[in-house]
């Protein structure tokens, strides 16, 4: 026995010498590889960038990754961001940008500058000069960091290559909790050329010891503001994009189904509650609707929701819900009171702030006060929305926009660019499904919708995009759409043509006397320019050939574009005057 023991023992030694190991043996990566595992590591699918000399070892490090990363070719730097604007905001994942210093940098600004001001998660890696050039003027130097600090959530310059896995866990974290926003990590090429003095390990962040985000509200605020609701007589609920970012769709669809309570929603709250819900009674704003924006002056307790009453919503802000008591609900604490006195303020996210609600509010029935907002409606309806869909004269906006809705049963994703195609897009859209509205609020970035198209794309490829843009914005970056054909993304693009810059025509005429100063735009024959880049399309001019028109660009299984020579000269109502109380909109 117990030389069968022996025997046995030497065996397994002799094995354990034959086998390889298990362990994982330590890697000491340069910077450049670093920052590839730790994108693997954070989920990341999709990179939108345009390369160049300061960021190029990351490149050459990621031609070995290009299995596990798709890497998108935009032609221009801006059109990486919003393009990862467009992905994070229907994929629900952090966008991701990676371009070059100098001018690669600073043409990231815009959407960076406009992702801090909607809350979109991006991490934008941006390639720097050696540390030993920082500061001399070195060929494509910029400080970055100073350029980006007002306009982004954090920034940092890495400039050791073990610096990476901390710092990017960091990024990730940073960009995604709380409230989302962008984050800028400035990439010196010495960090990305040189070897780690550590192995390799990476550890995502659920936490930060400098950084703790409320999420879970107080509870006696979360009291304070259930008795204000159950005591309110005309309550009245404005929501905002936070609901959508917490995704608390529907536990605010519970909320309001047990309350009873009228909502209405900002520009970006769109589509976080279907538009046919009867306690819906539409959206806020200058060009939001008639009721939801009078009637604010009849509340008696105002519920905010993941909104932060920007003057598009309050219009003079002076004179804006004097008369109710104010329930605020936001994430961000620096929002609370810094426009609107909060008489509960919650601070915390919307989906927990609703679910700690739930309890204690009371069911409840406004019908009588939710019917306040049809009369307001039929109104609206008599002296806009029947002139705006009546098929007179030219094809009008919201013909175009009201058919795409009937077509797609109101379940496709509109990204809309900036002006008065935007405001026709929410006004006529008839909005089924979440994440379906995307546009530039805050900013208001003229040519965000093409590369934020494709980016929603990717981000949600089971659905129908449909970027609707203006002909001024379409000029903006309209050499993305090689980046569209290159990818082959099947992204649809409507351009409502009326050759004008026509928001700002629209005020020239009711405010400057119609003194039309550098509004009238030469445009170039936009079907052939997208021919010429491999995507299909065509121009429809006739309102008899509209309807086919769309059916043929919703057939395609390919990129398309359906230019639609609108009326030049249409105005978009109703509309709050700059500087006016909401009570004072205009309907015509």
């Amino acid at each position: 026995m117990g030389n069968y023991m022996n025997m046995m023992a030497a065996q397994d030694a002799a094995a354990a010498i034959l086998e390889p190991t298990t362990a994982t043996p330590p890697r000491f990566l340069s910077g450049a590889e670093a920052m590839m595992e730790t994108l693997i590591a954070e989920g990341v699918d999709t990179i939108f960038g345009y390369p160049g000399g300061a960021i190029m070892p990351t490149y050459d490090a990621l031609y070995d990754y290009c299995d596990r990363l798709e890497h998108i070719l935009v032609r221009h730097e801006q059109g990486a961001g919003h393009a990862a604007q467009g992905y994070a905001r229907t994929s629900g994942k952090p966008g991701v940008c990676l371009v070059t210093s100098g001018p690669g940098g600073t043409n990231l600004v815009t959407p960076i500058a406009d992702a801090i001001i909607d809350c979109t998660p991006l991490v934008c890696i941006i390639g720097q000069v050696k540390s030993n050039l920082l500061g001399t003027d070195a060929f494509q130097e910029t400080d970055i960091i100073g350029v980006t600090t007002p306009v982004c959530k954090w920034n940092y310059q890495i400039s050791n290559p073990d610096e990476v896995p901390e710092i990017m866990a960091r990024a990730f974290y940073i960009a995604t909790s709380g409230k989302p926003g962008p984050v800028v990590i400035d990439f010196t090429r010495d960090a990305q050329v040189s070897k780690m003095t550590t192995a390799f390990s990476y550890q995502k962040k659920h936490s930060m010891v400098s950084y703790k985000p409320r999420v879970v509200p107080k509870e006696t605020h979360v009291q304070k503001a259930a008795q204000l609701i159950n005591d309110a007589k005309k309550p009245y609920i404005l929501f905002g994009h936070g609901v959508l970012i917490s995704g608390a769709m529907e536990e605010f669809k519970a909320f309001v189904e047990k309350t009873d309570i009228p909502c209405a929603s900002t520009l970006l709250g769109l589509s976080a509650m279907p538009i046919d819900h009867p306690n819906y009674v539409g959206w806020l704003g200058m060009h939001g609707n008639y009721g939801p924006n009078v009637l604010t002056t009849q509340a008696d307790v105002i519920i905010a929701i993941g909104m932060r009453f920007d003057d598009r919503v309050t219009g003079d802000a002076t004179k804006y819900i004097k008369q109710a008591k104010v329930v605020h609900i936001e994430i961000d604490p620096s929002e609370i009171d810094k426009i609107i006195k909060a008489d509960a303020p919650v601070v915390g996210d919307a989906k927990e702030a609703l679910k700690m609600l739930m309890p204690l509010v009371k069911e409840n029935n406004h019908a009588a006060w939710r019917n306040e907002f049809r009369k307001f409606d039929i109104t609206e309806d008599l002296k806009i929305t029947q002139r705006e869909l009546t098929p007179e004269g030219k094809i009008k906006m919201a013909e175009v926009v009201r058919s795409l809705s009937d077509k797609t049963k109101g379940e496709a994703c509109i990204v809309a660019d900036v002006g008065q195609h935007q405001m026709i897009a929410a006004r006529y859209y008839q909005f089924k499904k979440p994440h379906s509205y995307i546009a530039s609020g805050g900013l208001g970035t003229m040519g965000f919708a093409i590369p934020a198209a494709f980016g929603a794309k990717r981000g949600a490829p089971d659905r129908e995009v449909v970027g609707i843009i203006g002909d001024g914005c379409f000029q903006m970056t309209i050499q993305e759409l090689g980046t569209i054909a290159q990818s082959g993304l099947p992204v649809k693009l409507i351009i409502l043509n009326n050759n004008f810059l026509g928001m700002v025509r629209q005020w020239q005429q009711l405010f400057f006397e119609k003194r039309y100063s550098f509004v009238e735009l030469q445009n170039p024959d936009f079907v052939t320019i997208a021919k010429g880049f491999g995507i299909d399309g065509h121009t429809c001019s006739e309102r008899e050939n509209l309807s086919e028109s769309l059916d043929k660009m919703l057939r395609s299984d390919k990129p398309y574009l359906l230019e639609v020579i609108v009326e030049k000269e249409e105005n978009v109502f109703p509309m709050v005057p700059a500087g006016a109380a909401v009570a004072d909109i205009r309907l015509e």
